[in-house]
């Protein structure tokens, strides 16, 4: 292949990488905030045994936290409470 097509590749590839750059930020930021909130749930367990209430540590339960943060976990608490 010659240089011109290398080239724009490159061109093309740094033009997609800055069109993405806030989905792309914005679906890092969810990815690490449903990690912490993974940590949470599992972190959750030993206290919830106590106190009778019991939620899964899942991919949804962390995306939920991940997207509303603590009105996701009351929203996880009382979807629990009705469906027992």
């Amino acid at each position: 292949m010659s240089g011109w097509v290398w080239g724009t590749a490159a061109v093309a590839a740094v033009l997609a990488l800055t069109l993405c750059r806030r989905p792309l930020g914005a679906l890092c930021r969810l990815a690490a905030r449903s990690g912490l909130g993974l940590v949470f749930l599992w972190l959750f367990q030993g206290v919830g045994g106590l106190l009778g209430v019991r939620l899964g540590v899942n991919l949804f339960n962390g995306l939920v936290l991940g997207a509303l943060g603590l009105p996701g976990f009351a929203l996880l608490l009382m979807a629990q409470w009705a469906l027992q």
